[in-house]
């Protein structure tokens, strides 16, 4: 990362990205809509919530759907022009590749 590997740095990036969305907290759309602004709880943190956390097996299925759609956009880059995009993202995706193939990793 120190040599600017720009490939790891988009990877890791949006798979953090990718590993905080997961964690949110799934929101009840008819909640959102059926309350009224008067019945709204007031004060520091009423609308906090304590994010999911996710088991090891849940973060390497993330990593491993980073992965299929970096592989998968490469693939339908077919065009000559797009060439250097394609190899990013395959460059992308042996990095998070990398982090599965280590130990501890399901």
């Amino acid at each position: 990362m120190r040599a600017r590997d720009k490939a790891a740095v988009s990877a890791l990036r949006t798979t953090l990205a990718a590993l905080d969305n997961a964690e949110a907290v799934p929101v009840d759309e008819t909640e959102l809509r059926d309350s009224a602004l008067e019945y709204s709880p007031v004060g520091v943190g009423v609308t906090e919530a304590e994010r999911c956390e996710l088991s090891e097996r849940s973060v390497a299925d993330v990593v491993r759907a980073e992965v299929a759609e970096r592989l998968d956009a490469a693939a339908q880059l077919t065009a000559p022009a797009h060439a250097d995009r394609a190899a990013r993202l395959r460059a992308e995706a042996a990095v998070l590749l990398r982090f599965l193939d280590s130990p501890g990793t399901a």
